[in-house]
């Protein structure tokens, strides 16, 4: 029977997401099959999974580093932020439904049915099911109901290890505070805590560590040290967008919207020595000196659009254009390079139609299913493996960008502007070479791919240094049985 371990945290970006890969790419070459799960996400930075559905991309890199498939069952409950009080309401994969935060701590309860069926699915194939908490372990206000963090615990009888971050200060008083503050029945699941992101003489903070041990009675997993290479794996939250790549050569500029979406298609572009990257934010203009100007994909392509205009990058797409420049709009950005986005249901947002910025003869409609689907084809003829993730159709295209094996075409080109729908366009190396070579710049090759794998071991190694894994296996336990 599998055992579980539920790692929580005393607040959000504590390192929560990247301990649960390292631990499972360790534990995986122990030889146990091991399976990543958080019951409750928030993030616009989703991944396709086998099983036709999407899941936070934490879970994605979590999976990759068990290798094993990414599979619904490992985020049952996925909400993307459209605005910001509301969200899209994604469950075992698909969506539900929108709901504002108070409407969906309404709908919490009966959530929570799916969230253990995934669960009691993902520990009936494993030896060792890794649970990620959501937030802060310390959230009183939101524990009715809660499914993100004691909640599940408590439910499944998972057992729980508490992070704290002491790079943002206060990693005492947050362990602490955080046993002070729970229910004594929440605080009595919690059998462990791991200091973060440590900087300096280990010495100097181990009174800090018997100081947490004695006033919480948790067991110390131990101090781990700050990872430096943390920057070069997937991330999931926006608000850790960083401002440019550190590579030389012709330079990429990503229009980085309120409600951008799916940012990881441009990691490999970030990471890559022969190309330099900027995200460029609300406020600030367009480089002049920009080569390729990127529109990522966004979970809002009409506020996002307004949102573009609102800064001038719509002015500064067109100087772009007529100094040379090349300009590529990837899902919701190649929504918004043709002439006319519809919303006739409210999808996104109120019912409505907009003019797009008329850059390629295509027309959207926000109608229909999400489509939620890995693909492989041809983009100027250079093969390519991706993904789409997107409700609309777009028509009207007179010159595709993309070919699919099965004789079905995508995207749109138009001069030196193109559009598609693919994500992950840029993360396939021959992709990415092949668009570096066109805009100018070298044509070595980085293989994105290893490198995610190389640093997906040396955080495991790091890990391993670091913490009593041992301990944390005999921590873990069989989940409860259902019902």
């Amino acid at each position: 029977m599998a055992v579980s371990l539920m790692i929580q945290g005393t607040g959000s970006d504590v390192g929560k997401s990247l301990i649960v890969a390292g631990l499972a790419r360790l534990f995986t070459r122990r030889g146990l099959r091991v399976r990543p799960f958080k019951p409750q996400n928030m993030s616009n930075n989703a991944a396709v999974t086998a099983d036709g559905g999407e899941i936070g991309r934490a879970q994605a890199l979590q999976a990759r580093a068990a290798r094993v498939p990414l599979s619904v069952h490992m985020n049952p409950v996925l909400l993307k932020p459209q605005s910001d009080v509301g969200s899209q309401v994604i469950v075992q994969g698909k969506v539900a439904g929108t709901a504002k935060a108070r409407e969906y701590q309404a709908m919490k309860p009966k959530l929570l049915g799916a969230v253990m069926e995934s669960f009691g699915k993902l520990a009936a194939e494993a030896d060792l099911v890794l649970v990620e908490g959501a937030g802060s372990a310390s959230e009183i206000n939101l524990r009715t109901a809660d499914i993100a963090n004691m909640g599940f615990s408590r439910a499944a009888d998972v057992p729980v290890v508490l992070v704290g971050d002491i790079d943002r200060g206060g990693v005492i008083a947050s362990l602490v505070g955080t046993k002070a503050v729970i229910d004594p029945a929440d605080a009595t699941m919690i059998k462990g805590f791991i200091v973060n992101r440590f900087r300096g003489d280990p010495i100097l903070f181990a009174d800090g560590m018997a100081t947490i041990a004695k006033q919480t009675g948790w067991q110390s997993i131990g101090l781990l040290p700050h990872f430096a290479d943390a920057h070069r794996l997937p991330a999931e939250d926006a608000l850790g967008l960083p401002s440019r790549g550190t590579g030389k050569g012709p330079k990429v500029a990503v229009l980085a919207y309120p409600r951008i979406a799916n940012f990881d298609d441009f990691d490999p572009l970030r990471l890559d020595p022969h190309v330099e990257l900027v995200f460029v934010r609300p406020g600030e203009a367009l480089p002049g000196d920009t080569t390729l100007a990127i529109l990522p994909g966004s979970k809002a392509t009409i506020a996002d659009l307004a949102a573009l205009r609102d800064t001038g990058w719509d002015l500064d797409l067109m100087a772009h254009l007529r100094r040379g420049g090349h300009v590529l709009g990837i899902c919701g950005g190649y929504q918004m390079l043709g002439r006319r986005i519809a919303d006739p249901r409210g999808i996104e947002g109120p019912p409505g139609e907009v003019e797009g910025l008329g850059l390629l003869d295509v027309d959207t409609v926000l109608e229909g299913d999400k489509v939620l689907v890995e693909t492989t084809g041809t983009a100027d003829g250079i093969p390519f493996r991706g993904y789409e993730m997107h409700v609309g159709r777009t028509s009207g295209a007179l010159r595709p960008l993309i070919s699919f094996a099965d004789g079905r075409s995508d995207g749109a080109v138009s001069g030196r502007v193109a559009g598609c729908y693919i994500h992950g366009l840029l993360t396939d190396d021959r992709q990415r070479r092949h668009w570096l070579q066109r805009i100018g710049g070298a044509s070595e090759a980085f293989d994105y791919d290893a490198d995610v794998e190389t640093t997906l071991d040396r955080l495991a190694d790091h890990i391993a240094a670091h913490l009593d894994c041992d301990l944390l296996l005999k921590l873990a336990r069989p989940p409860k049985p259902p019902g």
